[in-house]
């Protein structure tokens, strides 16, 4: 799992195996999609497609864009470490430091900067909107499984940091602090490693895409 997490004053905190709590349709399903969330990008290339409005602008937006998303997914990865590439509910570390100071799902912004950039290249516009409206669909749900099961198996200490730390919109930390305690050590290392399958992904499927609508 993406432990996509900080407690509370700049403390690492470890648990054993962890269960989530909640049996709502929106943890299962959001279970369901976290296990997958690897593939959700391939939904995208079933999606209708036109090339008829891209451009400079929206090549040079769509650049932009994925820059942001791929360095932010850096950071997010460097700072959690081996939690990232988690797929079941076993969360050991509660991450501490750097991004997750500011939102608590670094990553996940980092993946719809990506999205979006793809839509943007793209230059269509209903294209986009459905893009989108799938990327926060599904990850609403995975973030409502990942929440749940991070309030089980941490208790206090994620609660107290859900309520001062924003789900999205990233927000300057309390007091300034960016890093700092046992947990402020970045893997840069591992984050390079990992994020050029990351940006290999985005490749193909931007090339699938523009193939696919220039032969529609």
């Amino acid at each position: 799992m993406a432990t996509e997490v900080m407690a509370e004053g700049g403390s690492v905190v470890r648990a054993g195996e962890c269960q989530a709590s909640g049996h709502e349709w929106p943890v299962r399903v959001g279970e369901w999609l976290f296990r997958r969330r690897s593939a959700l990008p391939l939904a995208l290339v079933a999606l209708p497609v036109s090339t008829a409005g891209a451009g400079r602008g929206t090549w040079a937006a769509a650049a932009a864009l994925l820059v942001l998303g791929i360095g932010l997914r850096i950071v997010g990865v460097a700072a959690a470490g081996p939690e990232t590439r988690r797929r079941t509910r076993a969360v050991r570390t509660l991450v501490v430091h750097g991004p997750y100071a500011w939102t608590r799902n670094p990553i996940y912004i980092g993946n719809g900067l990506l999205w979006a950039g793809c839509a943007t290249a793209l230059g269509d516009p209903r294209f986009a909107c459905v893009a989108l409206a799938l990327f926060a669909v599904a990850y609403s749900l995975i973030v409502r499984y990942e929440e749940d099961v991070l309030t089980s198996t941490f208790g206090g200490a994620y609660r107290a940091y859900a309520a001062g730390t924003p789900r999205w919109l990233p927000r300057i930390p309390r007091g300034g602090a960016v890093s700092g305690g046992p947990g402020g050590a970045y893997r840069w290392d591992l984050a390079w490693r990992r994020e050029w399958n990351t940006a290999l992904n985005i490749a193909v499927a931007a090339g699938v895409l523009v193939v696919k609508a220039r032969a529609g």
